[in-house]
């Protein structure tokens, strides 16, 4: 295996600012962008790396650059430091027209000026450079390529990148790796990398083990949240990537449920399946990390809180307003049982469960995958120890949006798909979900609000579709 790499460099001075008006107008665009809606007015350059000199044939720049949006959609409104994100930016004296999606601009001014900014990500060289860095555990200027020295990395693996992403951007390496780069930065322990790490540890064979990991320590001076922020969150490093084993010839959850509805099949065995698969992640989840027991103050404290969420999103979509209170049940019931000294166990979770997280391999395993929790959060709520209902939820409620997409909806069949998945919960874990419908019911309301809001945010046509779990959770007391 090849010695570590490590080499300091210089990224030219003036950069960033020659690439301002061209990431105004770029990084809006994105489909991980988070903070679509407000305009960018500038950027903090929070760390840049020059990876290849921008005076050759290829540059190649890593930078962390935090966007300044206003708080409230207003062009005229000041901007404040917002999300911080990850760009890989390559520089070329012209595009290839296979790069042509990938332009960013033509850069006019700074040491870079008469050439062409791209995203690297969807470039060959670029890619092979990530995984060569990981493989030699490469240390370069503020970045750290970190690896498992028990997994083999080859060289030369063909990259291609990955369009179907959303939240983030992955690059797959001769159907051997898949590197997952994150997109919006924040400092400290990531549960991306976390968990699987975790996961690995026990022997869990339901969760891909991270092969390697790339990392990038910050000068916290350097970026305005973290050096007038919470100081726990001073020097830590700042997770960028995780590369891990790709199951090839896998299935996609969700892709996989909608072909079977479209072809009118059965999916109850295969919601089994998932149901063990997840009880065994959440088993060896609570054998790996500390587990905590939630009694009043703190469930009072939860209950609150999907309280709070209910109310915001009745305020911002009136289609909720008529079933306020009964979706307010769901949740005060929860507190009444708490009070009366009722007690829950919390463990680490998925937090972001749903069928697009889980790959059923070509041998009929399901595998899970994606352990970042919901990107909007902030990371010390997404790192909290939860019931482990919470992912169960978050799973009964993508099987009803399954059913719901179909043409015309098939209830009956998510119905069937989630008894089969608590069933096979139960199996593995000897604890079936249906058991404590209180909290149960409790977290599928507080998924199905915050899927109005989203959906009437971004794809209105499809609000029926949480609207119709929520007239059902507003008018029962239990799971039906």
């Amino acid at each position: 295996m090849s010695e570590a790499v490590t080499r300091t460099v210089t990224t030219p001075p003036g950069l960033l600012a020659s690439l301002d008006p061209l990431l105004r107008e770029w990084l809006p665009r994105q489909r991980w962008f988070a903070g679509k809606g407000r305009p960018v007015t500038g950027f903090t350059l929070v760390e840049a790396t020059e990876l290849l000199p921008g005076t050759g044939k290829l540059g190649l720049y890593h930078l962390l650059v935090r966007a300044h949006q206003p708080l409230v959609p207003s062009h005229g409104a000041p901007g404040h430091p917002g999300d911080c994100y990850q760009l890989l930016i390559g520089v070329r004296e012209a595009l290839p027209p296979r790069l042509a999606p990938a332009l960013i601009g033509h850069l006019s001014t700074g040491p870079l000026a008469g050439r062409t900014a791209y995203d690297a990500l969807h470039d060959a060289r670029p890619a092979e450079l990530l995984l060569e860095a990981l493989r030699t555990q490469a240390r370069i200027g503020g970045l750290r390529f970190e690896r498992d020295l028990d997994q083999d990395i080859r060289s030369s693996l063909v990259p291609r990148v990955v369009t179907a992403e959303q939240s983030n951007s992955s690059i797959v390496y001769g159907d051997t790796f898949i590197l997952k780069l994150l997109r919006r930065i924040v400092p400290g322990v990531n549960p991306d990398l976390e968990l699987p790490l975790a996961l690995a540890r026990e022997g869990c064979p339901r969760v891909p083990a991270p092969t390697a990991w790339m990392v990038a320590d910050v000068d916290p001076t350097a970026d305005p949240v973290i050096s007038g922020g919470p100081a726990d969150l001073a020097g830590q490093p700042y997770v960028l990537g995780v590369l891990q084993p790709f199951v090839q010839g896998a299935s996609d959850g969700w892709e996989l449920a909608l072909r079977e509805l479209a072809k009118g099949e059965d999916f109850g065995a295969e919601a089994r399946a998932l149901g063990r698969a997840t009880a065994e992640v959440h088993t060896a989840l609570a054998r790996a990390l500390p587990t905590v027991t939630l009694g009043h103050m703190q469930l009072q404290l939860m209950v609150d809180g999907m309280i709070e969420r209910l109310e915001a999103a009745v305020q911002a979509v009136p289609a909720l307003r008529p079933y306020a209170d009964g979706l307010r049940s769901a949740f005060t019931a929860l507190g009444d049982l708490a009070a009366e000294g009722r007690t829950w166990t919390a463990q680490r979770v998925h937090g972001d469960l749903h069928l697009g997280q889980c790959l059923r391999s070509p041998a009929g395993e399901w595998k899970l995958i994606d352990f970042e929790g919901e990107p909007a959060r902030p990371l010390a709520e997404r790192r909290m120890p939860q019931p482990a209902v919470r992912d169960v939820a978050g799973m009964l409620r993508s099987f009803d949006y399954a059913a719901r997409s179909a043409d015309p909806p098939q209830p009956d069949w998510a119905e069937t798909c989630r008894s089969a998945y608590c069933s096979g919960y139960a199996d593995a874990s000897g604890l079936d979900p249906r058991t404590d419908p209180v909290l149960l019911r409790a977290y599928e309301t507080d998924k199905a609000i915050y899927e109005v809001v989203y959906e009437a945010r971004h794809r209105p046509d499809w609000l029926p579709v949480p609207l119709a779990a929520v007239d059902r959770l507003a008018s029962s007391g239990h799971l039906t």
